[in-house]
């Protein structure tokens, strides 16, 4: 099969051609959102185990360096502080979500911009342009075709999204954008087993990794560095090793008119993987109709489920006896179980005590999780689950929810995103750094550069 040109040069030929003209109002809304709450997770992070080992790495100091990690004023070189602050983002798994074949976390591509941004002295509009690039194409990539069940973790298609975002940024040709793309995915494939049993403190690292190696390999290009090519479509290629052969249509990506993906991406209003944010709302529903404790008064819980639901968050024994934070943050059972017996489901959820606790062990004993035919046809442009809890008298409660809060169907407005972000920095960053922040990301496309940006979300002491 030829090609007239490459999948690469055609991201490329987009990546060059997007201009803030291209952004309509409502994507530059959805934008800031997006940013505010990806700050916001970062924020919240900065005292976690994981977060502060990252950083005693990265603030060993490098000469010259330009991108500031998020909380300090320390700097470091692009590629190193996408690293940290990308962690920072992701470890709460409370940012964004984008499911299609593919699911992935699109804004975990914001620390790489940022980073970027920063260094290169850009504008906010600049900034914006680069997001909304990098989520075009992380979710055009998405829709494309399925990586998990080749094996393959989403953050593969970061490589490509990170590397035209910080190429866009670093203001590199058409070419150049194009062998960035080459380097990128080329060398730093991510295999699923970060996603898979018990989960590691990697899961938080592995996207953020990704951006780092798709930083470095747009400076690379910069540089006039060259990579395989095709990459996509070469014998052994991306096609052939990863993805299997799929159809992308560039030119019909965002734009001109055109819908952006950043629009559809998908807001979390709890800390917990995207797929189980239907089954906390429905669990929720029914404790309020529980009388008693719920912890004496139900005798069986049954979660059904689509088929991501099931194989990402309910196969596998470990999630019924979560040891880490990130394999309880992919648990149906434990995370259904928190939010019958506590009414809520927010960070001490997954504190070492409440995992250890031989009470919440012991419920989990009760809960059964399957998948059913129905809700995975209707995913994933639902996320269905339905919960369904026996009491001790006899009584049968279900609940099924089809759209959390925080889908494009059922959005979250921006005070709660603003809400949300106040919750998240509290007791982290004080009073006027606050607002500081607040004021930057409504005002982005205002702002002549990222800088204040960071120095308002220094952490003091």
């Amino acid at each position: 099969m030829s090609f007239a040109m490459s999948l690469s040069e055609r991201l490329a030929g987009y990546a060059s051609s997007l201009t803030y003209d291209d952004l309509s109002e409502e994507v530059i809304k959805e934008a800031k959102k997006r940013i505010l709450d990806a700050v916001g997770c970062a924020i919240g992070a900065y005292g976690e185990a994981p977060v502060k080992a990252a950083r005693r790495l990265a603030e060993r100091g490098y000469p010259g360096s330009a991108s500031t990690i998020i909380g300090t004023r320390k700097k470091t070189t692009p590629d190193v502080a996408t690293f940290v602050n990308g962690l920072m983002v992701r470890y709460f798994d409370f940012n964004d979500t984008y499911l299609s074949k593919e699911p992935g976390h699109p804004s975990d591509n914001i620390p790489a911009c940022l980073a970027t941004a920063e260094m290169e002295g850009r504008s906010g509009k600049d900034l914006l342009v680069a997001i909304v690039l990098a989520y075009e194409v992380q979710c055009r990539l998405c829709d494309a075709a399925n990586l998990r069940h080749r094996g393959w973790d989403h953050v593969n298609y970061g490589l490509v999204s990170g590397a035209l975002a910080a190429g866009k940024l670093l203001g590199l040709s058409r070419e150049e954008l194009a062998q960035a793309v080459n380097i990128s995915l080329s060398s730093h494939l991510t295999m699923r087993q970060v996603r898979a049993g018990g989960l590691s403190m990697w899961k938080g690292f592995s996207f953020s990794n990704a951006s780092r190696n798709a930083v470095f390999s747009a400076l690379l290009a910069r540089e006039g560095i060259t990579g395989p090519s095709p990459v996509f479509e070469g014998e052994m290629g991306f096609f052939n090793q990863v993805s299997g052969r799929f159809q992308l249509d560039v030119k019909s990506f965002g734009g001109k008119g055109r819908r952006f993906r950043l629009e559809d991406t998908f807001m979390k209003f709890y800390p917990a993987e995207y797929h189980a944010q239907t089954a906390i709302w429905a669990a929720l529903d029914i404790r309020k109709k529980i009388d008693g404790d719920p912890l004496e008064r139900i005798a069986h819980v049954g979660i059904e489920t689509h088929e991501a639901g099931y194989s990402i968050l309910g196969k596998d024994t470990e999630k019924w006896a979560p040891e880490t934070r990130e394999t309880a943050d992919h648990s149906l059972p434990y995370i259904v179980t928190m939010a019958l017996l506590e009414g809520k489901v927010d960070n001490e959820t997954y504190a070492a005590r409440k995992l250890k606790d031989p009470l919440v062990r012991e419920f989990m004993k009760k809960v059964i999780v399957k998948e059913d035919r129905a809700l995975t046809e209707a995913y994933p442009g639902s996320i269905p689950n339905r919960v369904t809890v026996k009491l001790d008298d006899g009584t049968t409660l279900a609940v099924q929810v089809d759209d959390p809060r925080g889908h494009p169907r059922n959005p979250m407005t921006e005070e709660e995103i603003e809400q949300k972000f106040r919750l998240l920095v509290a007791g982290v960053l004080k009073g006027p750094r606050v607002e500081k922040v607040l004021k930057f990301v409504r005002t982005v496309e205002k702002q002549t550069g990222v800088s204040p940006l960071f120095a308002s979300c220094v952490v003091k002491a």
